[in-house]
C-alpha cells in the first residue's frame, strides 16, 4: 500500500542564520533531516531555497516537488561520512563519460556529437582532464591522471556541493559535464540538453512518448532547482 503523504502541519516558514550556517523554521520550531537531524546548511541562498519549497506545499506535503530539501537532507546526514565514496564514484563515471562514446555508423550523428561534445572535452582538458573518445561499443581505458583530476576536483568540494556534483554527474552521466557546471562553465539546463544529445537524436526519427516526455521535463526541472544552489 502506497505510503500516504502528511498533511501540511504549519503556517509559517522563516529562516534563521545560526553559528556555523543557516536554519530552516517552521512555526519556530527548526527542521530536521529524516535521520532527526537539525537541517543546517552553508547559505543563506540555501536556506531561503529550502524554505521556498515547504512555503509551496499546500494541504499535503509531497517531497518529490522539495528536491533543494532531498539534496540538503543528503548532504547534512550521509555525504560527511562517504565523502571517499562519492569521491570514488564520480571517478568511476568520467571512466565511461557520456561524452566519450560517439556513434560509429551515422555520419549526422557524428557530426553532432563532434559539435556539440569536442568543446566540452577541449575544455575539461584545461581543467586537467583530458578523456580519450571511441566509437565502438568497447569501454576504453581512461589516463589515470585523468581520472584523478576529476577525484581532486571532487575532493576539494565542501559537503554540500560535493553532494549536487555526485547528484549532476549520475543524471548527466558525465563528470566532465557536472565539473562543467559547478566551475560556471555551463548552466544546469545546457549540460542537461548536452548530455541528452543521443536521446534527442533518437526522438528525431522514431518520436517519444508522454510518459518518457514527462520524465525528462521532471529531471530538467530538477537540474533547474538544484542549480539554484551554485547562483550568487
Amino acid at each position: 500500500m502506497a505510503k500516504r503523504a502528511a498533511k501540511r502541519f504549519y503556517k509559517e516558514v522563516t529562516t534563521v542564520q545560526a553559528k556555523d550556517g543557516w536554519h530552516i523554521q517552521l512555526d519556530g520550531r527548526t527542521l530536521k533531516t529524516p535521520g532527526k537531524m537539525i537541517l543546517l546548511v552553508p547559505t543563506q541562498k540555501a536556506a531561503d531555497l529550502i524554505a521556498a519549497e515547504w512555503d509551496a506545499q499546500t494541504e499535503f506535503i509531497r517531497p518529490e516537488t522539495m528536491p533543494v530539501t532531498r539534496l540538503l537532507n543528503v548532504a547534512v546526514e550521509q555525504t560527511p561520512d562517504n565523502r571517499e565514496v562519492l569521491i570514488a564514484e564520480a571517478r568511476k563515471y568520467a571512466g565511461t563519460d557520456v561524452l566519450c562514446y560517439r556513434e560509429g555508423e551515422v555520419r549526422l550523428h557524428c557530426d553532432m556529437q563532434a559539435e556539440k561534445w569536442d568543446p566540452i572535452l577541449t575544455w575539461a582538458a584545461t581543467q586537467g582532464v583530458s578523456l580519450k573518445t571511441t566509437d565502438s561499443l568497447i569501454a576504453i581505458t581512461q589516463d589515470e591522471v585523468a581520472l584523478d583530476a576529476v577525484a581532486d576536483f571532487a575532493r576539494s568540494l565542501p559537503d554540500m556541493p560535493l553532494t549536487l556534483f555526485v547528484h549532476l554527474v549520475a543524471v548527466y552521466g558525465s563528470a566532465v559535464l557536472a565539473m562543467a557546471v559547478l566551475k560556471s562553465h555551463l548552466s544546469g539546463e545546457a549540460a542537461f540538453e548536452l548530455s541528452r544529445l543521443d536521446e534527442i537524436w533518437q526522438i528525431k526519427y522514431w518520436g517519444q512518448d508522454e510518459e518518457a516526455q514527462e520524465r525528462t521535463n521532471t529531471i530538467r526541472d530538477e537540474v533547474k532547482a538544484l542549480c539554484q544552489l551554485l547562483e550568487d
